[in-house]
């Protein structure tokens, strides 16, 4: 194939989206093949990180409106994350990768602590990065983590992998006659209410002007297309929308 169009990218995944059927935790199928696509994509000459949700496990918020302390209930959603990430690493590893977590929190036993000058020599070495427990902090999810690392390790392109094949003018799911978006700027998602990330991590990647493309990775293969330059799914960027 054709030489690929970006040169390190950052890769959020749900922790929904390793649940694959499964109503709870990690289908080791859904988990492998993520993997395999990830190291095809890496081997084509793409520097790889990825953050990894929790939501399979355990989500603040959600504990929170349950009555818990939404503080606790965020701790405990970052350990999930850390718990994903050392899953993905090893799916990776059995794969035939080379994978690091590094954690926004001490865990010294199970992964590295986030250095934002030695993940970058992971990545220049070919090891995949999987940062894990978000920013470190009550309040923030994982997709502000991931806005925030994209830009510190100067990502060319930060990817969203949903159910859904990029972002629609509203929920597919529910409308038959939902549209499609190819191409937004940042100021039209704001204007229209589309919800494509929380607001934070949104800010984040509009201030530093971090491209981001919204695609459906249960689709074989659309990762490796998107990184050849391939208009799959939403692209969102600081441009008026053409």
């Amino acid at each position: 194939m054709s030489k690929p169009t970006y040169r390190r990218i950052l890769l959020k995944l749900s922790g929904e989206a390793l649940m694959g059927d499964e109503d709870y935790g990690i289908d080791p199928k859904v988990i492998n093949r993520l993997a395999h696509e990830v190291i095809e994509a890496q081997q084509a000459g793409v520097e790889i990180a990825l953050v990894v949700g929790g939501g399979n496990i355990f989500r603040g918020a959600g504990l929170a409106a349950g009555g818990m302390d939404r503080v606790t209930g965020d701790h405990m959603g970052m350990l999930a994350t850390v718990i994903n990430a050392l899953a993905m690493q090893d799916a990776l590893e059995k794969a035939g990768g080379k994978a690091r977590v590094m954690s926004a929190i001490k865990i010294n036993d199970v992964c590295e602590d986030y250095i934002r000058r030695r993940a970058i020599r992971h990545l220049e070495k070919g090891r995949l990065v999987i940062f894990a427990a978000g920013t470190g902090n009550p309040f923030f999810t994982t997709d502000s983590g991931a806005a925030l690392r994209a830009i510190e390790i100067g990502a060319d392109l930060l990817l969203k992998a949903t159910k859904v094949d990029g972002v629609y003018d509203k929920d597919p799911n529910k409308h038959a006659d939902a549209v499609r978006y190819e191409s937004l700027s940042y100021d039209q998602v704001i204007s229209q209410g589309l919800e494509v990330m929380d607001t934070a991590a949104f800010a984040l990647a509009r201030d530093s002007d971090l491209p981001l493309r919204v695609f459906d990775m249960s689709q074989p293969g659309e990762l490796l297309k998107i990184l050849h330059g391939e208009h799959i799914g939403t692209l969102v960027h600081g441009r008026d929308a053409h």
